[in-house]
């Protein structure tokens, strides 16, 4: 074996030094960024894992559009959205929105676009908080907000973030009345249409006002959910969209 020279010895060194304090200077940068205090004894190999896993999820943006409530809101190209990462959308074709629609539909479509103008107010329409400064995003991409190092840490694990809690199927074919006395239970409504019915679409207006967690595996939901398949087999599909609070720190 050749002896490897003393000048490239501390060449190396050198670069080890400078890349440690490169690490640690990282680390240390998003350590600050962190307000908790539960969240200071977080191991940098947690951090870099939390990194890399948003640095994935974080798409690249358009135009990004800062909230009044701190969130930043990525507009992102409708073909880079996250949802199209899921292996079973691979080479996914978007939908358009339908050129035609029923008539009395247009019409309900029209009152409403009006109500919720009237409701705004002078706000420019506005009906979501990073709307409050008029800007929106371009068309052709959707908006997307920014997850980032407090969100991941707020979940139990950095598999489960973004995740809903599995349950048993069997909980679904609960034919008893929830027990509303003691808590017990699961309490919901379901709108179902006829079979061989065409759907254009569905939409919800959710209110979410200080929605209480007392303890560990309690919840508070408020979403709409577009179901297809069947409850009792496996081909039950469903695409979900509102906010939930509780210990996985779930918003979505």
């Amino acid at each position: 074996m050749e002896n490897i020279s003393t000048p490239y010895l501390l060449l190396l060194l050198v670069l080890a030094l400078l890349f440690t304090f490169h690490l640690q200077t990282i680390i240390r940068v998003e350590c600050s960024n962190l307000n908790y205090t539960k969240y200071r004894q977080v191991s940098s190999l947690r951090l870099e894992r939390i990194q890399r896993h948003l640095d994935k999820i974080n798409k690249s943006p358009v135009l990004t559009i800062e909230s009044e409530d701190g969130d930043l809101i990525d507009c992102v190209h409708k073909r880079n959205q996250p949802a199209l990462d899921h292996p079973l959308l691979k080479n996914h074709k978007i939908q358009k929105k339908p050129s035609m629609m029923p008539k009395e539909m247009n019409m309900n479509m029209n009152i409403n676009i009006e109500s919720i103008n009237e409701r705004s107010g002078n706000r420019g329409g506005a009906w979501q908080m990073w709307h409050q400064n008029g800007t929106r995003c371009p068309k052709g991409t959707v908006p997307v907000r920014r997850s980032t190092v407090h969100d991941v840490l707020r979940a139990k694990s950095l598999y489960d973030y973004g995740k809903k809690q599995r349950r048993s199927p069997l909980l679904f074919r609960r034919t008893e009345p929830p027990e509303v006395v003691s808590g017990n239970g699961h309490e919901h409504a379901i709108a179902y249409t006829k079979a061989g019915e065409e759907v254009y679409g569905a939409k919800a207006t959710i209110n979410v006002w200080n929605p209480m967690i007392e303890v560990v595996n309690e919840f508070s939901i408020s979403q709409i959910w577009i179901l297809s398949g069947s409850f009792d087999g496996s081909d039950l599909n469903s695409i979900e969209a509102g906010w939930q609070s509780g210990q996985s720190g779930a918003l979505w």
